[in-house]
């Protein structure tokens, strides 16, 4: 189902002129009314009228989490404070939280972005959407809630948490349609074992999961679990939360909102955009957003472009779904990995459960050690140490074939490595402790 056939399905020329057009008026609008953008520009040698075609995007300066935070909390508001209707932040675990400030209309762009990514996985207003993601200060509940609101579905506004109550409610208003991250979903699966729950029986078919990356093969776990068929959705808290880009039911690549939010690839080292189809990092500009609008913000997530058409009749461009953020990039030995290229190989080996921690430390030789702490299936576990040894290795092997790193792999019974309600932590760095 497309939403908005309108914006979704729009003839790409159309929409490249629609995207100029908005750009132009949000450069103006930065410009004149916010110190920060007028420094910034002026320091970069640009100003409003060098911006004559979509193309001129380059010449603008990047914003970066840096620069949010450096003007916190309110130096990047474009509207006056008597428009602001909801704040929302991040988390400000590892810093100063980056603030996202939303007017009357921001909100009604939200629920509608958000209405497009219900539909993308099949939603309707027929639906019951069990809304796992947290409310309050995150962007996840209230993004999600909205889109519900706005698609006309049914929405239970669960929150995260309390997992025995969440399936009760699951079972007994028959939810159709899950929201919240991959992670918790899996420990939702565990928990429905637990109780005895056949999630597989239950009305659920279809689910939304972002927050986090996520793997394919972690896709067809939580599909094998539920039943269900998992989409994969996008968004960010400095953007406007969830609703950036979604998948459709091809599952092939996510497409983005391109008439509210401009799409481009950098090369993470040098800033320029990359030639079509390679990877690089995603950066995106506001085109719409009057409370905190942002300019060319480098996201840090790692991805490329999919230009092929899509099935589904949706002429956006789309997202590969993300490879990995480069902050969350671990260098070890001088090679980069990923955790998610871990998590990839790690749901490919029958035997352990989806569940793992990744520890890196510097060893009495000085040099980088990574330790890949792995859950085993119940039914694996030995007494026979033979056969648990036999599974370690094997665990070693793929990982040397696909890090090209040695891993040293402890094996752990389930449940051992804890679980979270909202974004999992999969990588304990101590070399920085």
């Amino acid at each position: 189902m497309i939403f908005n056939p309108e914006y979704e399905s729009m003839d790409p020329a159309a929409r490249r002129t629609l995207q100029f057009a908005r750009l132009k008026n949000l450069v103006e609008k930065l410009y004149s009314d916010v110190a920060f953008y007028r420094k910034k520009m002026e320091a970069a040698g640009v100003t409003p009228r060098d911006i004559q075609r979509l193309e001129d995007i380059e010449l603008l300066p990047f914003t970066t989490k840096d620069d949010l935070r450096e003007t916190f909390p309110y130096g990047l508001l474009a509207s006056p404070k008597s428009m602001i209707e909801e704040i929302h932040m991040s988390s400000g675990t590892t810093g100063i939280p980056v603030v996202d400030a939303y007017t009357h209309k921001d909100i009604e762009i939200w629920g509608e972005s958000m209405a497009r990514t219900l539909a993308g996985a099949g939603c309707t207003r027929d639906d019951t959407v069990q809304n796992c993601y947290g409310y309050g200060l995150f962007t996840g509940g209230p993004g999600a809630h909205y889109g519900a609101r706005v698609l006309g579905a049914n929405v239970l506004p669960m929150s995260s948490g309390n997992t025995a109550r969440q399936l009760q409610v699951m079972q007994a208003f028959g939810s159709t349609c899950l929201t919240c991250t991959p992670s918790y979903a899996l420990y939702m699966a565990e928990e429905a074992v637990e109780a005895g729950i056949d999630l597989r029986a239950l009305p659920i078919s279809k689910g939304c999961f972002g927050a986090e990356p996520w793997s394919e093969n972690m896709r067809k776990e939580i599909e094998s679990r539920f039943g269900m068929k998992a989409y994969d959705i996008y968004g960010l808290t400095e953007i406007i939360g969830p609703g950036v880009a979604f998948e459709c039911e091809t599952q092939n690549g996510l497409h983005v909102n391109e008439d509210l939010f401009f799409p481009e690839i950098i090369d993470p080292v040098t800033g320029k955009q990359v030639s079509a189809g390679e990877k690089g990092e995603l950066v995106f500009t506001t085109l719409t957003k009057e409370g905190t609008p942002l300019i060319r913000y480098r996201t840090r997530d790692i991805t490329y472009f999919m230009t092929a058409p899509c099935p589904c009749g949706r002429t956006t461009v789309r997202m590969h779904r993300l490879f990995g953020r480069t902050d969350d990039m671990l260098i070890i030995r001088g090679v980069n990995v990923f955790p998610s290229q871990i998590e990839q190989a790690l749901f490919e080996i029958e035997g352990t459960e989806p569940q793992y921690l990744i520890v890196v430390d510097r060893g009495a030789s000085h040099l980088d050690e990574l330790e890949l702490q792995v859950e085993v299936k119940q039914e694996f576990l030995s007494d026979e140490t033979k056969g648990m040894e036999a599974l370690r290795k094997k665990i070693e092997g793929v990982m040397k074939s696909k890090l090209q790193i040695a891993v040293r792999v402890k094996l752990v019974e389930p449940k051992t490595i804890e679980r979270s309600i909202g974004k999992a932590k999969r990588v304990i760095d101590k070399r920085s402790i």
